[in-house]
């Protein structure tokens, strides 16, 4: 009976790890045309890459050590504020950048992971203000 007890804990652990190890936030990404698609953008720290996965498309994997730089700003629109992050990237000698829409209420619980995960505080770009409210 008092291996129930230490498998149920073993279970908990690891479940904690598990959650540690991996954070994920609701995005959008803009396709080629201008229109966005549903994404979900994930730090995985046990495989240590960001992945970005639109919906009914190819995900985009980016290892942590492949990021050149990230980077926040926000632009107006008939909606108010419009969140982006940009990841600038390179694959061999490939540069690569892609853009993310953050919702206005995670931007800033985003950055934060982004610099937690990766250890990449992004660049504030234009006036923005990643603390501003």
């Amino acid at each position: 009976m008092k291996t129930i007890p230490s498998i149920f804990l073993s279970f908990v652990l690891f479940g904690a790890v598990l959650a540690t190890a991996q954070t994920a936030f609701r995005v959008k990404v803009p396709d080629l045309k201008g229109k966005e698609a549903k994404a979900v953008l994930m730090f995985n720290d046990i495989g240590k890459t960001v992945q970005i996965s639109p919906a009914k498309h190819v995900p985009v994997i980016i290892p942590y050590a492949n990021i050149d730089k990230a980077s926040y700003q926000y632009t107006h629109s008939a909606e108010g504020k419009v969140h982006w992050l940009e990841f600038d990237y390179h694959e061999g000698d490939d540069h690569k950048e892609i853009v993310v829409r953050m919702n206005p209420r995670n931007r800033i619980k985003i950055l934060d992971a982004l610099k937690a995960h990766t250890g990449i505080d992004a660049e504030v770009e234009g006036n923005a203000n990643k603390r501003h409210k």
